[in-house]
């Protein structure tokens, strides 16, 4: 067998077992009857699983597979529409834990695994590769998601909520959405988005995130800017849009700026900015700093609290 199929199956192999199917139940008519399906991965010893919010709104009750086949209903831990993600908690055995990996070490254009049940299909494997990283995701519901992974691995429905893995067999996104109507073009949470979101979930049965206003997505720093200002990091995170009313249009911001430092910190991508933007204390008038065409510009700007 060629190189590349094994590369592929090994990683697979680490994480099968680890991945389940989700298929959620509501009643009609006095019924309890199905009313979804998606896809999740396993990443504690104690039964914690990984899925999107969409995937069990409203849902009633929330039944897991296992890849040998057993099903069990699972407790809702908590869940975050803002990021799209929930964490249901199962109590049994016979699974595997999935290996979380570190998605700041991704690279654009390196490959990627996407495991999960489009369509019911159970344990569909697709591979692709790293498009961009950083992003903003406007879902169907509206919302803004911050800090994707898009890729060309091809997801559908079904798919969401499943792990999207680097050929080490590590998860490093957990699968989101696709563009309807596009082909290409996938989304995955970043993973050190998703272990902040867990964090909360688990400890304080609820996120808290402030709120700029901003749509993005991480960039390389121009070198001869970057060596001109000594500037630590050689990537910075690019406005590509400002949402009006918000904490970002009330300040001296414009779209097309780098952000290179947030309360006084180098920050070289999306998810230390997120990360940022989860202490409680960020809630006052705040620096931001920012590359603009080749100037390096100091602003403030006052986040918010984001309320679900």
């Amino acid at each position: 067998m060629d190189t590349f199929s094994t590369m592929i199956i090994d990683a697979v192999d680490k994480i099968k077992n680890a991945v389940v199917k989700i298929d959620t139940f509501k009643t009609i008519n006095g019924k309890m009857k199905p009313a979804g399906s998606g896809s999740g991965f396993i990443f504690s010893s104690d039964g914690l699983i990984f899925t999107n919010s969409h995937v069990v709104e409203g849902a009633e009750k929330v039944m897991v597979s296992l890849l040998n086949e057993n099903e069990i209903e699972a407790t809702l831990v908590g869940k975050d529409p803002d990021t799209d993600l929930a964490i249901l908690k199962i109590y049994t055995q016979g699974y595997s834990v999935a290996k979380l990996g570190d998605a700041g070490q991704l690279q654009i254009g390196q490959f990627v695994i996407a495991i999960g049940n489009p369509y019911g299909y159970q344990h569909t494997v697709t591979t692709g590769v790293v498009s961009a990283l950083g992003r903003t995701l406007q879902t169907q519901s509206g919302r803004m998601v911050d800090n994707v992974i898009q890729s060309d691995a091809a997801l559908n429905p079904g798919n969401s909520g499943g792990p999207m893995i680097n050929t080490d067999g590590e998860v490093i996104g957990v699968n989101t959405a696709v563009i309807q109507g596009a082909q290409g073009l996938s989304f995955s949470v970043n993973i050190n988005t998703a272990k902040e979101i867990a964090r909360q979930l688990i400890q304080e049965g609820r996120v808290f995130k402030a709120f700029l206003g901003l749509q993005l997505q991480d960039v390389q720093i121009n070198e001869k800017v970057r060596q001109h200002y000594k500037l630590q990091s050689r990537t910075g995170i690019f406005i590509t849009k400002i949402d009006a009313d918000t904490p970002a249009s009330r300040s001296q911001l414009l779209e097309g700026d780098i952000i290179v430092s947030f309360n006084n910190q180098t920050v070289s991508d999306s998810n230390e900015l997120f990360k940022a933007l989860t202490n409680k204390n960020i809630l006052t008038i705040t620096n931001i700093s920012v590359i603009r065409h080749t100037e390096l510009l100091n602003f403030i700007i006052v986040p918010v609290e984001k309320r679900n």
